[in-house]
């Protein structure tokens, strides 16, 4: 089992779906939808969804779906950047640069988290929103469960004040950086150009603007071991660095999109493949929103309650039990029919 690799997950399916003009501005990978009909996108990406929750049950991940009718929170489908969950009981909810995504936040996903999982307690940095200091969660941060070390990329929504209060309560290193993409905008999440898994890590290197901070970048993950993908530019603009990985029965997978699994090179597929399984799943309605798969996943690093004999817990996910399970190395996992 792996520290880096959570084996359950909490999607949102959403019932209404657009690019938030609010997060327009600073997100340069997000498109247009203005001219897109409402009701075509917000069924596609509920059905993304739905495709997402049954690829990661068929590699035996266990999701946690839940529904999102809300008509006002059209970023709903990205709850790794409202949650976080951490070994130990630990979970921490986080504040939000757009305002309207505060109201992501959910009373039912941290009470589920109780009910399922060990919860010791909820840190709650909410309430930073209210000086315009912001930390969108794993968005914001690539964290590196292992070496402890919280990488984050300097922007809006990745405030350093936040970031230091955030490594001091729950034991990371913070190492902020300024990166930027080919034409000189700044990466508005460190997830779009980052990811870090158990034996490897895919990173824009070129983003990263000081070539000292490139090199200890490059020197923490390869001191745990970890072999060092390098992206490049257009490797990311089509979600390449937006992976996610997970611990499934049978080994680990790499859950990511099919447009970014296209833009990998044989080469780079092979060291992956050393350790994970590649599991492509396609989410275009939900990348015109700027995010990928990895976006779309909030990991569960928390211990499990033992589920009562009388069954009294309500489940969120597509079934009870996950589904078929998937190959353990070397291939990739095919999405169910």
């Amino acid at each position: 089992m792996s520290v880096q690799a959570p084996s359950a997950v909490i999607l949102i399916r959403p019932h209404r779906f657009t690019p938030n003009p609010a997060t327009a501005a600073d997100n340069a990978f997000q498109a247009s939808g203005n001219s897109l009909d409402p009701e075509v996108l917000a069924a596609a990406a509920h059905d993304e969804v739905t495709g997402l929750a049954l690829a990661l049950e068929t590699a035996g991940i266990t999701v946690h779906l839940f529904e999102d009718y809300d008509q006002t929170r059209p970023d709903s489908v990205f709850p790794n950047n409202w949650l976080s969950t951490h070994a130990g009981g630990h979970v921490a909810t986080f504040p939000m640069y757009a305002p309207n995504r505060r109201n992501e936040r959910r009373t039912d996903i941290l009470d589920l988290l109780k009910t399922r999982y060990r919860v010791q307690d909820v840190i709650d940095y909410s309430g930073l929103e209210l000086d315009d200091v912001f930390l969108e969660g794993t968005g914001a941060m690539v964290l590196d469960h292992e070496g402890r070390v919280a990488y984050a990329a300097r922007s809006h929504r990745a405030d350093p004040v936040a970031l230091e209060r955030f490594c001091t309560n729950f034991g990371y290193e913070p190492m902020l950086f300024d990166a930027t993409d080919a034409s000189g905008t700044a990466v508005y999440h460190t997830n779009v150009m980052m990811s870090v898994a158990t034996e490897f890590a895919m990173v824009g290197l070129d983003m990263i603007r000081s070539q000292v901070r490139r090199r200890q970048i490059v020197e923490r993950l390869a001191g745990g071991g970890r072999e060092i993908i390098d992206l490049a530019h257009h490797q990311i603009r089509d979600f390449a660095g937006n992976a996610i990985e997970l611990q499934g029965p049978n080994g680990r997978v790499l859950a990511l999109s099919r447009r970014a699994f296209g833009s990998l090179t044989e080469a780079q597929k092979e060291v992956i493949q050393r350790s994970c399984t590649l599991l492509p799943v396609d989410v275009p309605t939900i990348e015109l929103a700027g995010g990928s798969v990895r976006c779309m996943i909030a990991g569960i690093h928390l211990n499990r309650r033992p589920v009562p004999v009388h069954g009294t817990f309500q489940d969120h996910g597509l079934r009870e039990q996950p589904g078929n399970q998937g190959q353990r190395q070397g291939g990739i996992l095919p999405l169910p029919l």
